[in-house]
């Protein structure tokens, strides 16, 4: 028998509320290497693929803060642990998607790696980092609690394959939120794997969707979308962020315009966050 045959070409698909459907559309679009070469199919998703990521994120969001911050902090912990056992395949991508070497690129998977260990460390030191006890005069307890804004959208660095994705999505994940994202137009695919390896984390369906495609085309549809509560705007450029900044604006969402050298910051962890007042009174 002969040893020639054709490769067999993967098209990545979309993640929406823990299925990885093809876009309603039928579409897909070729990715390319940093030296111009063939990469992989991809899915391009569609302004209706993205209403459907927002339903489905809707519908995880309570469930993923019903959680115990504890547990939240496991579940990203384990995607961690499916990252780390995947590091080859990751760093494979990352290297052909920004033209890395393998050392650089197994560097780049490593500190995304780390990342996401990070904000799994911050799941339960969240409240007690933005949360309060207020000194009131009075019979009564006042807290300050902080409580996720809810569903939240980010567009994706296009630039960074896989660590700025890690920086924008696990973010408001990690402080309780459930995520929309657009992934990198241009280099698409390290973000796919990980949201891949998010079925078998423990991730409940729906707290990360992934919609890949031509962030002009759906973009427009995931800032005015009035069932989104926040959007994350790293990944466009000042003119194009100004105008889905207006669009969000039509229904009142959180808007984060990240500055420069913030991925390690609290700003991101805040970004999405709102804070509850309780009252309550002090038994005899």
């Amino acid at each position: 028998m002969s040893e020639d045959r054709l490769d067999v070409r993967k098209t990545y698909k979309l993640l929406i509320n823990g299925a990885f459907p093809r876009s309603e559309s039928g579409r897909s679009y070729e990715v390319t290497s940093a030296k111009g070469e063939f990469l992989a199919n991809v899915a391009q998703g569609s302004r209706k693929d993205v209403r459907d990521a927002v339903v489905a994120a809707r519908g995880a969001q309570s469930k993923w803060w019903s959680q115990s911050a504890y547990n939240r902090g496991q579940v990203i912990y384990r995607l961690a642990e499916m990252a780390e056992s995947r590091r080859d395949e990751l760093a494979e991508h990352v290297g052909l998607a920004e033209g890395l070497s393998s050392k650089k690129a197994r560097t780049s998977v490593s500190r995304a790696v780390d990342r996401i260990v990070w904000y799994a460390g911050w799941t339960d030191k969240i409240a007690q980092i933005l949360g309060s006890s207020n000194p009131v005069a009075g019979p009564f307890f006042n807290f300050s609690v902080p409580k996720p804004s809810g569903v939240v959208g980010v567009l994706a660095e296009q630039d960074s394959s896989l660590e700025a994705f890690v920086n924008a999505v696990l973010a408001p994940i990690a402080v309780g939120n459930t995520v929309v994202v657009v992934a990198s137009e241009k280099r698409p695919t390290p973000a796919v794997l990980l949201g891949e390896m998010t079925a078998t984390a423990d991730f409940p369906a729906g707290l990360l969707n992934v919609v890949t495609g031509f962030t002009g085309e759906v973009a427009p549809t995931l800032a005015s979308h009035e069932d989104v509560d926040g959007i994350d705007l790293a990944g466009v450029d000042e003119a194009f962020a100004d105008e889905l900044a207006q669009l969000a604006a039509g229904s009142i969402k959180r808007v984060l315009r990240p500055g420069p050298n913030e991925d390690a910051s609290l700003r991101r962890l805040r970004a999405f966050v709102e804070t509850s007042t309780v009252w309550h009174t002090i038994g005899q």
